[in-house]
């Protein structure tokens, strides 16, 4: 409860308060902190003073700054909607996910007519995974936000998760003629149609969202990976260099900055300033959180403690009989999205893409330690996956999952499913971990990007895929080399089909007509016939490598004397 204000500290507060309104209207917020942090001083249980100053703090980029004040107005006032929505946007710029949720509800709860922190929670809860609630969420910002904006852009949002795309890309341009400068709109556009190949259209989307909003440069990562940059493109890599400078610019927008210059760069055939790039959006990354690799190497080990040999043996009587799940696993970027489009085009199979399912169970089930009797969790893991497998693709008699990190809960899920198939993509350590290095991950995704953390991973990643081939059953869990896939694509197609249980359909081996939309940073691959200039990419960087050197030679994930499948 707020404190009565002392009368000498009123009269002292009043022209502090009387100069920060005027200079925020003069759109000099950095200047009127002073005056608001003077004031705040005098009043410290003033909430409304506190909030201004947080959203001034805010404006401004002063990040931590703008989250101490905005929780000094909602602890004096917990009844303050706009300061716990202001106090979202600022934990959700400094990367706590889950703190920013927190506050956006609180915030919906007090004020359910704020359609832009029901669009905001809506956007976070649908990277962790939960799509019901997202779809909620995004509903609840359509039906308070009517004709606005966020109203609007809620609906589409809401319709792309549901994949209506038709009409969602119908909303979004309904959008876009009543509001012709909605940045959002054009961001959001141009990803609807990138992901279902119409490049050309997704490219003018993103240049006209940029020229809208410079602080969106982040765009610029996806308008890049719409096609291979040329000599053509004037200015391109100049106009992004100059971006880089754009006052207050968000870190997670110049971490994609610097990779959309990388992949440019990378492009033109300058891999000296690709990589200084590369390096500098993982510099931007490991500013915003660090990567413990020793405690993720201790989990692996806990996991095939857990795992073991005479636990996986019983999964026959633990498990469903159910053999819908296809789970497509390995390291991100090792050619998962090439195996669920291939394995996709068969008329029996319905594709998944990445599913957080198993992130979210297994990591329950990890920490919960369960021993002893497994089969209530399992019996209820399997019907709950299954009820999300049914909603994809009622009528499938196999659905993917291509979750690369499911990797981590093979043994769980086998379990729980001792009929799933698991297709493990591999791929040249180095190749896998240079073209890591130049993608953009979610920040709420703790795994690196670069350096000794990403090596030390792929070390303890390579460790566990041993204990599952070493325990799963040969003809559950199948190995699909990058390097073989490209060079003789058909016989490892039909290896792969066969192992399915699948009959035969030559529309597998052209994965580049599937229709299906593709939201991966391969999405420009995925539409393009199998190819092979990804293979050894390392070497145009081989002087740059730095750490990413020690996987150079590592040939442990590609032994020719482990059996194949």
């Amino acid at each position: 409860m707020s404190q009565s204000p002392n009368p000498a500290a009123s009269q002292q507060v009043a022209p502090l308060l009387a100069l920060a309104t005027k200079l925020l209207r003069a759109g000099r917020p950095a200047d009127a902190i002073a005056p608001l942090r003077d004031a705040a001083l005098l009043q410290p249980s003033n909430a409304i003073i506190q909030h201004d100053l947080g959203l001034a703090c805010l404006e401004v980029g002063r990040v931590p700054d703008a989250i101490a004040a905005l929780q000094r107005a909602v602890a004096s006032n917990p009844h303050y909607a706009d300061a716990h929505f202001r106090l979202g946007i600022a934990l959700e710029k400094l990367g706590d996910i889950g703190g920013a949720i927190v506050a956006y509800d609180r915030a919906t709860k007090l004020l359910p007519s704020l359609t832009e922190g029901w669009f905001r929670a809506g956007a976070l809860v649908y990277t962790l995974g939960h799509r019901e609630q997202a779809i909620g969420c995004f509903r609840r910002a359509a039906t308070s936000g009517g004709k606005h904006s966020f109203g609007r852009l809620g609906k589409a949002r809401a319709l792309l998760i549901e994949d209506r795309s038709q009409e969602a890309e119908q909303v979004l341009r309904e959008t876009l003629v009543a509001d012709p400068r909605n940045a959002m709109a054009y961001d959001l556009l141009g990803n609807l149609l990138s992901d279902f190949g119409r490049f050309d259209e997704a490219r003018a989307c993103f240049e006209r969202a940029i020229a809208i909003a410079p602080m969106l440069a982040g765009s610029y990562y996806d308008l890049v990976r719409c096609r291979p940059v040329t000599s053509d493109d004037d200015g391109l890599l100049q106009g992004m260099q100059s971006a880089l400078a754009t006052p207050g610019l968000e870190a997670g927008q110049r971490l994609r900055l610097h990779l959309a210059i990388g992949k440019a760069a990378e492009d033109l055939g300058d891999y000296r300033l690709a990589m200084q790039h590369f390096d500098a959006a993982d510099a931007v990354r490991r500013g915003c959180g660090s990567f413990d690799s020793a405690a993720f190497s201790i989990e692996i080990d806990r996991l095939i403690a857990h795992c073991t040999p005479e636990l996986i043996a019983r999964a026959p009587e633990l498990g469903s009989g159910d053999a819908t799940p296809v789970l497509i696993i390995g390291m991100p970027r090792s050619g998962t999205t090439l195996v669920e489009q291939i394995v996709s085009m068969h008329p029996e199979v319905g594709a998944g893409a990445e599913l957080h399912f198993w992130n979210q169970r297994g990591a329950a089930w990890h920490r919960s330690g369960v021993s002893g009797d497994e089969t209530p969790f399992l019996a209820k893991a399997a019907a709950d996956y299954l009820g999300v497998l049914r909603a994809i693709a009622p009528t499938a008699a196999r659905v993917t999952d291509k979750m690369p990190f499911n990797f981590l809960w093979a043994g769980l899920i086998h379990l729980a499913f001792p009929h799933a198939i698991f297709i493990h993509c591999r791929r040249a350590a180095v190749d896998t971990a240079l073209s890591i290095h130049q993608t953009h991950f979610h920040p709420s995704l703790a795994f690196p990007t670069g350096g000794a953390e990403l090596v030390a991973y792929f070390r303890s990643y390579q460790r566990l895929i041993d204990h599952w081939r070493s325990v799963l059953p040969a003809d559950r869990f199948i190995e699909v080399d990058y390097e073989e896939l490209t060079n003789a694509p058909e016989p490892i197609i039909r290896r792969i089909i066969a192992a399915c249980g699948l009959a035969w359909s030559d529309a597998c081996l052209r994965p580049e007509r599937n229709p299906r939309a593709v939201n991966t940073p391969s999405k420009w691959q995925a539409r393009q016939p199998i190819y092979r200039t990804s293979v050894a990419r390392w070497r145009r960087y081989e002087p740059w490598l730095g750490p990413l050197r020690a996987l150079v030679g590592d040939g442990s994930e590609l032994d020719p004397h482990i059996p194949r499948s």
